[in-house]
């Protein structure tokens, strides 16, 4: 998501650094770029009205800096007024003394409710906080059925009825259940329906009314558009919400969405949530996805998922084994598969500073085909032939080139990638690698 409105406002903002000094009419073709870039991002008139106005206020203002450029000024604007527009990060709700605390999940069908209703609960155990899922969705076929598999693979407590039963009935039962189990938390996966439909916006009106949620969180699919706005607004009105949850985010979406809604409703953005993956769910912070949007990184999420998939006992293991020059093909597949967990090639690229230009020469497909590929030749292998890959004699490969279902030039593909990065480790031991000055022991790069 916002890959398109990235690129765009990244290249309206570098041309301003070729401009030695501004001027009003600089800004003033500036702004008219940048509005129409947000209006192909599909975000709301109204909104882009507002955003163009406070920057174009702030940036042919008195505000100067004298450790900025008069262009960095205005990309350092435009980055702090979208963070305004994106809004204040929104914590859930546990302020009260109500036990267990309820979460209303409400959107249209085909939002990922259910789905979100497993990745939310999987990130409320992560906080310490025990969750309890209800089936509540009893029109959509087979959504109780999802909903029950999805319980089980995170193994969460759950609580259904099948079809036969009102879904208002359903919840103040299921609340009941998960009080009666102790949780913490209770998850309501309500049915999808249109913010038009009379009957089943009452509906939820009713479950709102009779359980007294902490939450009602409108789970939005980023796709969605120009029509997001008036979904955001008609699920306010009439249930009154209190966060949004992004979902698809990792799509093809212009990104339009998550601004205008969170504008028009000025409720805010709690959770994004991307694939079909339990682990593709975030907490939204503003000033990090409006780096993103700039270019500009988001090097803390970077370190959060590098500190969820590697363990620091076992990364000081691994340093010791680069070190000693003990680092097999073993632990190249162990690191691999840690590598994939933290998400997609291109997403990552995304977060370190000045490398999201990179994501446009990197087909993401192919880039996991080609993990893929690693992945299995690796698994290919006996243990005998991970620890010491010397003894891959010409049948070794052919045989494993038959077992990973490739050829044999892809098994001495990654062979020779491991030789390279050994080779590189010890030029490192011996204090000889070329190209870092500064670096003890180290000789300069020419």
């Amino acid at each position: 998501m916002f890959e398109s409105l990235s690129e765009r406002l990244q290249g309206i903002l570098d041309s301003l650094g070729r401009i030695g000094k501004l001027t009003e009419k600089d800004v003033d073709n500036v702004m008219r770029e940048v509005r129409m870039a947000l209006l192909e991002a599909d975000v709301a008139l109204p909104v882009v009205k507002d955003f163009v106005r406070r920057v174009k206020e702030r940036a042919v203002g008195v505000e100067v800096s004298k450790a900025l450029k008069p262009s960095q000024q205005v990309v350092k604007i435009v980055h702090e007024e979208l963070i305004t527009t994106l809004g204040e990060p929104g914590k859930l709700n546990f302020g009260s003394n109500q036990k267990p605390h309820i979460i209303m999940l409400v959107g249209l069908q085909g939002s990922g409710k259910t789905t979100t209703a497993a990745k939310l609960a999987v990130h409320l155990r992560k906080e310490g906080r025990q969750p309890f899922l209800v089936a509540a969705d009893t029109y959509r076929a087979a959504a109780v059925d999802q909903l029950v598999t999805l319980a089980k693979q995170i193994n969460a407590p759950y609580y259904e009825e099948g079809d036969q039963n009102s879904p208002v009935q359903i919840c103040v039962n299921g609340l009941e259940a998960a009080r009666k189990a102790n949780a913490a938390v209770v998850i309501f996966d309500t049915a999808g329906r249109l913010q038009i439909d009379d009957d089943m916006m009452n509906e939820l009106a009713e479950i709102k009314r009779l359980t007294n949620p902490a939450e009602v969180l409108l789970v939005a699919d980023s796709m969605v558009g120009q029509e997001a706005v008036n979904v955001a607004q008609g699920f306010n009105e009439r249930v009154g919400i209190t966060g949004l949850i992004l979902t698809k985010i990792d799509g093809d979406a212009r990104g339009g969405a998550a601004i205008s809604m969170r504008a028009v409703t000025n409720v805010p953005i709690k959770f994004l949530g991307t694939g079909e993956k339990i682990d593709g769910f975030e907490v939204f912070h503003p000033d990090r996805l409006a780096s993103r949007i700039l270019g500009m990184g988001d090097v803390l999420s970077l370190i959060e998922k590098a500190e969820e998939a590697f363990d620091e006992a076992e990364a000081m293991k691994l340093q010791k084994k680069l070190m000693e020059n003990q680092f097999t093909l073993q632990d190249f597949l162990e690191q691999l598969q840690k590598l994939k967990k933290m998400g997609p090639i291109t997403n990552l690229l995304g977060m370190v500073p000045g490398m999201d230009k990179l994501r446009g020469q990197i087909d993401p497909q192919d880039a996991q085909k080609r993990m893929g590929r690693v992945e299995a030749i690796i698994n290919s292998m006996t243990k005998a032939e991970r620890e010491n890959p010397n003894i891959l004699n010409a049948s070794r490969r052919k045989r494993i080139a038959r077992g990973s279902g490739v050829e044999v030039r892809d098994v001495n593909e990654v062979l020779k990638q491991f030789r390279d990065m050994q080779q590189m480790m010890g030029q490192l031991r011996k204090g000889k690698f070329p190209g870092f000055p500064g670096l003890p022991g180290m000789r300069q790069g020419r």
